[in-house]
């Protein structure tokens, strides 16, 4: 069985939206993106880098279609990601010329794949798909980066129907920017 580990940069008021760039999701007229800039030291860019170890992933749609015109052109920085497998959760997509692409269209299919034998699969960004996976209470890890910081608007980590669950905290580090890098896992 492989496990779901959910990475997120969040502030502290949860908002995920666009951490890395102005143009990264402008989705919902949001005008902050960029915001972890500020942030970066030593110790957050080592975590960073043990994180972006080969994987196999799953994303929303949304963010596929924002990394597929970006990563395949900067294996530079993140090999590992044109490397693992990404499963795609889309009604609307089938195809596309990334590498390493299987697009799934359900709950039951991460189910499935949760249940095969193979890498850990690590979600980045997608929102929705996180909500949706903590309402089937299908994550078993969140390693989340807290910033000191409140936008008061953008998508957030946590909203909508989850399921109520305990995690307990396995590690933790803070940064010299105070940046909480916090690494949960599911207590069953």
């Amino acid at each position: 069985m492989r496990k779901i580990t959910v990475l997120a940069m969040i502030t502290l008021d949860g908002v995920m939206q666009a951490p890395g760039g102005p143009e990264e999701d402008t989705s919902g007229g949001f005008s902050f993106g960029g915001w972890t800039k500020p942030y970066g030291d030593e110790i957050y860019a080592n975590v960073v880098q043990k994180e972006l170890q080969p994987a196999n992933y799953i994303l929303g749609r949304k963010t596929f279609e924002i990394w597929e015109n970006y990563w395949p052109y900067h294996n530079d920085f993140w090999p590992g990601i044109n490397l693992g497998t990404k499963y795609v959760i889309s009604n609307t997509r089938k195809k596309t010329d990334w590498q390493n692409t299987l697009f799934i269209s359900n709950v039951e299919d991460i189910r499935t794949l949760k249940n095969s034998n193979g890498p850990d699969l690590h979600v980045w960004g997608s929102s929705e798909l996180v909500h949706l996976l903590l309402q089937h209470d299908l994550v078993d890890e969140i390693r989340l980066k807290i910033h000191p910081v409140l936008l008061g608007k953008g998508k957030k980590l946590f909203q909508g129907d989850i399921l109520p669950a305990a995690f307990k905290l396995v590690e933790s580090t803070l940064t010299t920017t105070g940046v909480f890098i916090a690494q949960y896992q599911r207590n069953k």
